[in-house]
């Protein structure tokens, strides 16, 4: 056989998985063998059991038993091998059957009763029963003699010594103040957990009844904190009192404490403000209340200028300033201006001396920075205890009202962020400490224009309804006598870092903190004050306006402003006045030319043969204007224009 010109055969094996899948590329995805657990199931799956009972199952084994007879071999297993898995199931449906039967006949009452069996009562005589509620009785009363002769001894020992009563006095400081028992001591708290407080010093001061002999030196322990006897660390500030109550405050809380907040401007103390908690609140202390009152309020001032230091200083460095604030000691430093500081110092006194008052009443005390102070620490404190509703009653709290009318409301990205962003306790002192610098350097240049520019008049009105980052003040310049003919408004804004300028004409304008800004542009206004008061006198007076100008280009060149003119003409026109107003930074340069016609100084001539020319106004001369009787630049232009009438007239 040839096979030169065989085929190649490739023989492979045969695929022992089944194919699952076949790819768009060919790819062919194989199943998986099946592991010996499906393997097994599948075998059980194939077994009918109906088709084997247990007569055939006996004859087999008959037949194999005597297979077995004949053959040598000893053992030899059943040929079915489910055999021990039905026994298993056949003996436990019998138990089921079984237990079935005995619950049908638990539940039928025909067969079975489940009533518990009684027991027999015990024979109790009368006699008994009554001598025990009679012995309880006699108990109960034995122990309610005893506590109202307690309470009668007590009232009566009360009214010996003069003083008041314990009950009472006790019951006007639950009033006021937390208190709940441990042991037997009474236990208060000073702190301001309510407002959402995490300072870690305790304010906790304890209420004892005071003792028969008030000469003897008093506690200085708190045995129901510290669990001992064990006298350390803790005073009674109490004086010798007429009080049935003793208050024992820890010795870090004793003392006074106040605030003291200073700008600083070259080591100069611009304005100063105290805030504290002393003085402030409602006199409760006059009320018929104890000196125990004035040492819960002392401690609570300091305990409160303590936590609010704590929480100052840990925002002092968290704030990321253009100039780091500085924490040193008991002192915060913050720059407001260039040059400007706010300095905010924990004052605290344990040696107190009633006939020396607290020296807070100084010369440069602010009163209105102290209080936006305290006007901003009880705004923070009704947020933290007063949220928006809705609210849940326990668990976490939402969004705000705000944010959840965002949505509804369709508020634009710009509001939604503005609700998110919130500033912390220092900086809003900071913000209201730079507005009040702003707004006594605003007071200052105005008061010093008031003062130095006697012609016109400058007069500023202060809004009283401002707020503690914004106020308002609306400045009018007249002239004395010559208020009606024109008068000159502006409103400024006073704001943070800035100011808002409003005209009279509508025109706004942003000035700087500078305060030769708003100095220069005053005298701006009172610049173009008088020019429009010129104009509106000229109207009255029948004078004619030419020409005016605000700006001129004319004289030596000033570092503040242009000068302004106007050019008026008699009603005959044989009469001008020229009128220049230069405002500079020291005073009011203000010059008068006036001319006449016919010119004197015209001569007629061939070339120019008709008199018509010569009605034509000569040369301005310059006028003493201060040598002219008057007030005021007004008064005196006025008098000016008499005369040029009367003398055309004469």
């Amino acid at each position: 056989m040839n096979f030169t010109n065989s085929v190649s055969v490739s023989v492979e094996t045969t695929c022992e998985s089944q194919i699952q899948e076949i790819q768009y590329d060919g790819t062919e995805i194989y199943q998986p063998p099946p592991t010996l657990s499906e393997t097994l199931a599948k075998c059980a799956a194939k077994i009918d059991f109906s088709k084997t009972s247990l007569d055939d199952l006996k004859k087999e084994e008959k037949i194999t038993a005597e297979e077995c007879d004949k053959d040598t071999a000893l053992f030899q297993p059943s040929l079915w091998p489910w055999d021990s898995v039905r026994n298993k199931l056949n003996d436990a449906l019998t138990e089921i059957c079984v237990l079935a039967d005995v619950l049908s006949i638990a539940k039928d009452k025909r067969y079975l009763v489940l009533d518990p069996v009684p027991e027999e009562q015990e024979e109790t005589k009368a006699i008994v029963q009554v001598y025990s509620r009679k012995k309880a009785l006699g108990q109960a009363a034995q122990i309610l003699l005893s506590g109202a002769e307690r309470l009668r001894n007590s009232h009566t020992e009360q009214r010996n010594r003069n003083v008041a009563d314990f009950h009472i006095e006790l019951l006007r400081l639950r009033q006021n103040w937390r208190l709940k028992k441990v042991g037997n001591s009474i236990i208060g708290d000073l702190s301001y957990r309510t407002a959402g407080s995490k300072f870690g010093m305790s304010g906790t001061f304890e209420v004892t009844k005071a003792e028969e002999t008030v000469d003897e030196e008093p506690s200085t322990s708190l045995s129901a904190l510290t669990g001992s006897g064990n006298n350390n660390g803790l005073l009674n500030p109490s004086p010798k009192n007429s009080s049935a109550l003793r208050v024992i405050v820890p010795a870090e809380l004793q003392g006074v404490a106040y605030f003291k907040v200073i700008t600083q401007k070259d080591q100069e103390d611009l304005c100063t403000a105290t805030v504290n908690l002393i003085g402030h609140g409602p006199n409760i202390t006059q009320q018929g209340y104890g000196v125990w009152q004035k040492t819960i309020e002392d401690a609570q001032n300091v305990l409160f200028c303590k936590e609010l230091f704590s929480q100052l200083a840990r925002e002092a460095i968290q704030l990321q300033a253009p100039i780091p604030h500085v924490v040193v000691s008991n002192q915060i430093r913050a720059t407001l201006l260039p040059g400007i500081q706010l300095i905010i110092s924990l004052c605290h006194s344990t040696t107190i001396d009633n006939s020396q008052p607290t020296p807070i009443n100084d010369h440069d005390h602010d009163h209105v920075l102290e209080h936006s102070l305290h006007q901003l620490l009880r705004e923070v404190h009704h947020k933290n205890s007063h949220h928006p509703f809705p609210h849940p009653a326990s668990g976490p709290l939402g969004p705000s009202k705000k944010r959840m009318l965002a949505g509804p409301l369709a508020a634009d990205r710009q509001t939604v962020l503005d609700m998110t962003k919130t500033q912390t306790i220092l900086e809003q002192i900071i913000a209201q400490a730079q507005h009040i610098f702003m707004r006594k350097r605003t007071q200052y240049v105005l008061d010093t224009l008031a003062r130095d520019v006697k012609d016109p008049q400058i007069v500023s009105h202060w809004n009283g309804m401002s707020k503690p980052t914004m106020s308002c003040v609306k400045i009018n310049i007249v002239t004395h006598g010559y208020d009606t003919i024109y008068r000159t408004s502006l409103m400024i804004h006073v704001h943070e870092r800035s100011l808002k300028v409003i005209c009279r004409d509508g025109r706004v304008m942003y000035l700087s903190y500078e305060p030769q800004e708003l100095r220069d542009l005053i005298l701006c206004q009172i610049n173009s004050h008088q020019i429009s008061c010129l104009i509106n006198l000229a109207r009255c007076m029948a004078w004619p306006v030419i020409s005016n100008s605000n700006h001129l280009g004319i004289g030596k060149v000033e570092p503040l402003g242009n000068a302004s003119s106007c050019l008026l003409a008699s009603p005959n026109s044989d009469r001008m006045i020229a009128v220049q107003i230069r405002c500079t930074q020291s005073q009011m340069d203000i010059k008068v030319y006036i001319a006449r016609s016919p010119r004197h100084d015209f001569f007629p001539s061939p070339l120019v043969p008709e008199k018509f020319w010569e009605n034509l106004g000569g040369h301005f001369k310059e006028v003493r204007f201060d040598k002219i009787e008057g007030k005021s630049f007004l008064n005196k232009i006025e008098f000016l224009m008499a005369s040029l009438n009367s003398n055309n007239a004469s």
